[in-house]
């Protein structure tokens, strides 16, 4: 079979090859792959800034948001062939943190994960794959096209989750949220607001492209002027982070109204500074009662979320977020980020 592997820390050593057939183990499912979705850890990982190889080899199978459709699965397992499925990204350390034994291991404290396709497993990015049925999650019949949005919905949907967690410590009943960042990301994260009911708007540098009329058609209100004076407009209750640009960032963090909660899903670059009044931003954010969280993967109860808010989504809508649709053999097309892209996909078959 074909394969789009790399060589950890070496960059510009991504190549399709082919590779064995992979072997289930006892209990483990036979996935054909469908789709694999491409985003910025994948093109650090392809650029030689990190990435594990599994034990004992010099390449990784990249990819980690999967989509597949079962070829073979054990009469116990709870699929059958012909489902749809995707593979979960995280595992947790064979000797588990107290987070990981309780089936939390989007939130290991002591690091030793592995994860399919960035560390020390192979990641989906080939035409036949295997996972543990305890780690995969079937998606409605409707998103052959679009479950490969799967795994970033997993991660917007513990975004949501800590949101709602974190507001619940006292009386919190938000109106107005602010995603900043258009990406698939700030876009399925707009999507889960507009499924709560709340007045959602989205910040994103485009003017035009598809971006602007993707967030209108979502019933969403577009901006893209700068971040302070968005946020003085808005006052959201909840900031989205999804950026990782710093000034938006603490525009986020000094922006928010009263008991404000801002969920940071974006990786900012190292080494770029920005001047920054941390005591005004202090001092707003405690006598505001506000808070703000980090965010980052997701579990089995965040993919089970995922999964239905993108089986409750307009389909058409969906489909739009997939701006580019590559065959395997033109990976390097798909791993060149462009202006306009929301969501890139490599078709495995």
């Amino acid at each position: 079979m074909r394969a789009l592997t790399v060589e950890p820390l070496k960059a510009n050593s991504a190549d399709v090859r082919d590779v064995p057939d992979p072997e289930p183990g006892p209990g483990e499912l036979l996935v054909e792959g469908l789709s694999l979705g491409v985003c910025g850890t994948d093109r650090e990982i392809a650029e030689g800034e990190y990435g594990w190889p599994p034990d004992g080899g010099d390449r990784l199978v990249l990819g980690h948001e999967s989509l597949g459709r079962v070829r073979s699965a054990p009469a116990d397992s709870g699929f059958a062939a012909g489902d749809l499925v995707v593979g979960v990204v995280r595992r947790p350390d064979p000797e588990p943190c107290g987070a990981c034994a309780r089936g939390e291991f989007d939130m290991c404290r002591n690091g030793r994960y592995t994860e399919r396709g960035i560390k020390q497993l192979d990641g989906y990015g080939s035409q036949l794959w295997t996972v543990e049925p305890d780690y995969a999650v079937k998606l409605d019949a409707g998103l052959s096209e679009t479950g490969v949005l799967m795994e970033p919905a997993s991660v917007v949907a513990k975004a949501w989750e800590q949101v709602e967690k974190v507001g619940g410590r006292s009386w919190f009943a938000p109106e107005r949220v602010l995603v900043t960042g258009a990406g698939p990301i700030g876009l399925l994260a707009a999507l889960l607001g507009v499924q709560r009911g709340l007045d959602v708007h989205v910040l994103d540098v485009a003017t035009d492209g598809p971006k602007p009329p993707v967030v209108r058609d979502l019933g969403a209100q577009y901006h893209s002027a700068e971040m302070n004076e968005v946020a003085a407009r808005v006052k959201p209750d909840i900031v989205i982070e999804a950026t990782g640009v710093p000034s938006v960032v603490f525009g986020a963090l000094t922006g928010n109204a009263a008991y404000g909660v801002v969920c940071l899903t974006g990786v900012s670059p190292v080494g770029h500074k920005i001047s920054v009044d941390v005591g005004t931003a202090n001092r707003e954010m405690v006598l505001e009662n506000d808070v703000v969280v980090g965010s980052v993967n997701a579990n089995l109860a965040h993919y089970a979320a995922a999964a239905e808010a993108l089986a409750a989504a307009d389909a058409g809508w969906l489909a739009r977020l997939i701006t580019r649709r590559l065959p395997l053999a033109d990976f390097a097309q798909a791993l060149d980020a462009r202006p306009d892209d929301i969501k890139v996909v490599l078709d495995l078959q």
